[in-house]
This record gives structure tokens, sequence and C-alpha cells, in this order.
């Protein structure tokens, strides 16, 4: 009986909500929610200002960059997908993500001085190093790269 009793009052003591304005009346919304980004607003606000850009930061300038860099995530993250299941894979692996980077033209070029860990190479094999077709369309069969 007295487990239960306990129980009850470390859970109505847990349930009672302590809430400071600290002389703002907030909605109880993020910043995030009210732009309907995924990405943390506030956490962008803070780390714009601790890095000494500017002295002072607006109020739109973390909305906006947390919405650029929001749709750069979901761009690549697209592309990778599409990459995985040209694989027959489920799971993205780095492998993905380089092959989705490079293969978009765009992302190529913003990217271009970025190496991906365990992302490999892009398959390339030059046109001077395969093998030369005939013309007439009446090839040998089976004709090995070097004639003796």
């Amino acid at each position: 009986m007295s487990e239960t009793k306990s129980k009850s009052t470390v859970a109505s003591k847990t349930s009672k909500k302590t809430t400071s304005t600290k002389g703002k009346s907030s909605s109880g919304k993020s910043r995030s929610f009210r732009a309907g980004l995924q990405f943390p607003v506030g956490r962008i606000h803070t780390q714009l200002r601790r890095g000494r850009y500017s002295s002072r930061v607006g109020a739109g300038a973390p909305v906006y960059l947390a919405a650029v860099l929001e749709y750069l995530a979901a761009e690549i993250l697209e592309l990778a997908g599409n990459a995985s299941r040209d694989n027959k894979k489920v799971r993205i692996v780095p492998r993905h993500i380089q092959l989705a980077v490079r293969n978009d033209e765009e992302l190529n070029k913003l990217l271009s001085n970025v190496s991906i860990a365990s992302g490999g190479v892009i398959p390339n094999i030059h046109s001077v190093l395969l093998p030369p077709m005939s013309k007439g369309g009446e090839g040998k069969e089976g004709s090995a790269s070097q004639e003796y």
C-alpha cells in the first residue's frame, strides 16, 4: 500500500510544470515550428552569435539559414536514397552520398573541394582505353584485345 502511495506522490510532483516567462510572453512554440522547419532555428541563432561573424544578428538570419540548410540536406538525402535504391540497398551509406553528389551538376560544383570518407570514386573509363569499335558491324566473336 505504501509503494502505490509513494508512486502517486512522485507522479504528482513531476507532473507540475514550472514555467518562467522571464518577462516575455511566449506562445510556447519554437521558431522552427513557426517557420515550418525541422532544423533548429534557435541553435543556429546561437551559433551565429558565438561565431563572431557579426556584432549583431537579425531575427530573420537564422530562419533563412536553417531553411537553406534543410533544403540542401533534403536534396542530398533524396538523391542518395535514389542511388541506394538503384543499388538495391535499403540503407544509405557514404558511397550513395558520393554518387548522388558527383552525378548532380550543381551539388558537384558546390561540394567540389569536399572529400567524402568511404565514398569511393565515380566509375569512369577513358575512351582511349576502350577497345576500338568495328565499322563494318561484323566483328570476330570473342576477339581478344590484342591480335597476335
